[in-house]
């Protein structure tokens, strides 16, 4: 027989003899998951297939009846894929995973498989554009309604939950501002007597190696995988992370349907990108703050939101919930638009895209790229200006990029 992991169903994050003490995740980013082949390869097996075959015919019907264990088709589940959703489930400290096409993928099934006409999200009113779209203009279509909180008031989101709530959805740090909400207290105001919200959390701008919003009372997290989990610009996914039952009972049967599974050349470049995320986050997140800093005391910039930086907005929240302030900045230039883009075309080593999490440093300007579908008074609101820009750190050497930055504001 054919063997298989479930994405919901594994106990063990390694094959053979498990080791007699807790794992660090470090370790568990190059070895959790592993499901080597008869071959016994050192590097993941890629599985390139679309379907499975099966002895014969009553195996096939004992597979689907899940009966047996078997790889039924890689919309459902594939060998290269379920290794990465172990691997980055280890990471999470999450009971399961499921992996999806894109990071929009994976925020739109977490939340879309819990809700139906009548049921009611609240959510955090700054985050990115496409979030926005689907919790304020896709889900109400379906008879949702959402209701936005501004800020990270406890009694403004007490006040939200008065209602019944079916989900609550937070994007903590946010894109492309970095606000912060307190996971731990928006999580309990959530689970309170009479209330039982499932708390979902869009970690992209922290990453993993930054944030645990499920060790803060979440009960479910999501990713872009795009972004710092494969974090070198090649190729699209996202995740979902929570309870065993969350992903089988709630994820599954909706993702099974709808098609939203990552592929498994996908899922094995991101295997490996596990390995070292660590060493990139840090160093970029190490990167950032001095950018922040140096940016932060500069004549030609208005403000700099950055969550590290002492004296920014809800810092102590930041500093209690996140390991490191994460490796985007949000920058407002003295001016306008017009400043704003000729800062970002006098840049030479820092390119101009509206990727982020990369190794490469990338800056864009929200207003008129990826915040552009929002329109002028909804961007308003959030805080995303005419001469807002966003920087994504990279790699580079810290002196590198802050003598670009400076040669570009002067």
């Amino acid at each position: 027989m054919t063997k298989r992991t479930l994405p919901w169903g594994y106990q063990d994050v390694f094959e053979g003899q498990q080791p007699s003490w807790e794992l660090h995740p470090d370790t568990l980013a190059v070895r959790a998951g592993l499901s080597r082949s008869g071959f016994g390869e050192t590097g993941e097996a890629l599985y390139l297939t679309s379907g499975f075959t099966y002895d014969n015919a009553e195996m096939a019907e004992s597979a689907f009846m899940e009966e047996t264990d078997h790889h039924l088709y890689s919309r459902f589940s594939n060998p290269t894929v379920a290794m990465f959703e172990q691997r980055l489930a280890a990471i999470e400290g999450a009971e399961a995973c499921f992996a999806t096409a894109t990071g929009m993928s994976a925020m739109f099934s977490s939340v879309a498989c819990l809700v139906k006409s009548g049921d009611r999200v609240v959510a955090s009113a700054s985050m990115f554009s496409s979030c926005y779209v689907v919790l304020t203009e896709i889900l109400p279509s379906w008879g949702v309604t959402t209701v936005l909180v501004e800020g990270n008031d406890e009694a403004a989101w007490a006040a939200a939950l008065q209602e019944p709530t079916k989900v609550v959805f937070i994007e903590s740090p946010s894109n492309p501002l970095m606000e912060i909400v307190d996971i731990a207290m928006v999580s309990k105001l959530a689970h309170a007597e009479g209330i039982d919200a499932t708390v979902i959390v869009d970690n992209v701008m922290a990453s993993p190696v930054m944030q645990k919003p499920l060790a803060l009372g979440a009960d479910v997290v999501f990713y872009s995988a795009t972004k710092h989990i494969d974090g070198q610009g090649r190729v699209l996914g996202g995740a979902i992370l929570g309870t065993r039952d969350y992903i089988k009972n709630s994820v599954l049967p909706f993702t099974r349907h709808t098609g939203q599974s990552m592929s498994a050349f996908n899922a094995w470049v991101m295997l490996k990108s596990l390995e070292t995320l660590t060493l990139r986050v840090e160093r970029m997140n190490q990167t950032a703050l001095k950018v922040a800093e140096f940016l932060s005391t500069h004549p030609k910039v208005e403000s700099v939101s950055y969550p590290f930086l002492p004296g920014a907005k809800n810092y102590e929240t930041s500093i209690k919930q996140m390991g490191g302030g994460g490796s985007t900045i949000g920058i407002k230039v003295v001016g306008g638009k017009a400043e704003a883009f000729a800062f970002a075309n006098a840049l030479t080593v820092i390119d101009i895209s509206n990727n982020l999490g990369d190794s490469k440093s990338l800056i864009t300007h929200p207003a008129s790229t990826t915040h552009k579908r929002l329109g002028p008074e909804v961007q308003a609101k959030m805080g995303v200006t005419p001469n807002l820009l966003r920087l994504s750190v990279g790699l580079e050497h810290p002196s590198d990029l802050i003598a670009d930055l400076k040669a570009a504001l002067a």
